[in-house]
């Protein structure tokens, strides 16, 4: 099975290892992360889990192992590529201590891109929601419910998901000239574009993507002070989840996280 491990498909490397690989590297199709490999998987749908959209580095293999083998944990996790219509990748308003300026989801009704499901036991879950920040009062990202049809995810076999969880950014997402939500284009690219843009982000972060990265990473008070210059710049703007931000009561792994929670 060794053309199966993560290494020989090129999946292997974590953007938290290097930053400018954000947001990493996708598989190309549905499969399941098992360890050191990406394996076949039986089916689409595995409704004692709770269904998970990835939007950044949570889609990368290597990333979301790295995550898990952090906490202890070696079991397998479902990745299932879906059509899903209402959600765009956005950029996140903060700079993360990973070195990297992350992705967040904003709403966007009329687009439609292929994006991966994670199905997650509750261990799992716990160990994804912790590297997000949600059990934190002031964490970056929220866990919220996206209800169909509002965000509409059809699985490979033809079912249409209920809902499906994202995490969404506490603060907002970056906007593009115009007020509206920017697009993500990859790390180098935006922090080229950031950084030519303005001399007092180059003065925080140095003047290349590296040098931001170098300096970004592990460094709290560096980070927080970029994060707050993108609120003082009006960089921000609504990514337009709001109202469903932090809406994940229910019981994760169970069949009753697939219907919206009650509280």
């Amino acid at each position: 099975m060794d053309h199966l491990t993560l290494q020989a498909l090129g999946l292997g490397e974590a953007p938290r290892d290097q930053p400018l690989l954000y947001p990493g590297c996708w598989p190309a199709d549905s499969g399941l992360l098992d360890g050191e490999y990406y394996l076949p998987l039986d089916r689409p749908a595995h409704p004692d889990r709770t269904p998970v959209l990835a939007i950044g580095s949570n889609a990368c293999p290597g990333q979301l192992r790295h995550k898990m083998a952090e906490a202890g944990l070696d079991t397998p996790i479902p990745m299932v590529k879906a059509r899903v219509t209402g959600v765009e990748i956005g950029v996140s308003a903060h700079v993360s201590l990973m070195g990297y300026v992350s992705a967040s989801p904003f709403h966007a009704p009329a687009t439609v891109r292929e994006l991966f499901v994670l199905w997650l036991d509750d261990e799992q879950l716990a160990v994804v929601d912790a590297s997000e920040g949600v059990p934190l009062p002031l964490g970056n990202y929220r866990r919220a419910w996206l209800p169909s049809p509002e965000v509409r995810v059809d699985l490979p076999d033809g079912t249409t998901l209920p809902g499906v969880f994202s995490y969404v950014n506490r603060r907002g997402v970056l906007r593009n000239g115009t007020g509206a939500p920017r697009t993500h284009p990859g790390q180098r690219a935006l922090l080229t574009e950031l950084l030519v843009d303005s001399a007092e982000l180059r003065e925080l972060f140095g003047v290349t993507p590296e040098e931001f990265c170098a300096r970004a990473r592990a460094d709290r008070a560096l980070c927080e002070r970029g994060t707050r210059w993108f609120a003082s710049e009006k960089l921000v703007t609504e990514h337009g989840f709001e109202r469903y931000a932090g809406q994940h009561s229910g019981s994760p792994g169970t069949g009753s996280s697939l219907s919206p929670p009650l509280t």
